[in-house]
């Protein structure tokens, strides 16, 4: 799921290093919480959806 945050979404380390600690903090999985802060649109969490889901 990184690789793809990365290469496909374009999203910057940093950014998915922050998600992943808050993710932890708040136990919430990663790809709701980058939508919930703005990390991701909402067309771009429908694709992390649909890719997790053909894996």
């Amino acid at each position: 799921m990184i690789i793809y945050l990365l290469n496909e979404i374009g999203l910057d380390e940093s950014t998915i290093e922050l998600g992943l600690k808050l993710s932890i903090r708040n136990n919430t999985p990663l790809p709701i919480l980058l939508w919930s802060y703005g990390m991701l649109t909402i067309d771009e969490l429908d694709k992390l959806y649909s890719f997790l889901f053909k894996k």
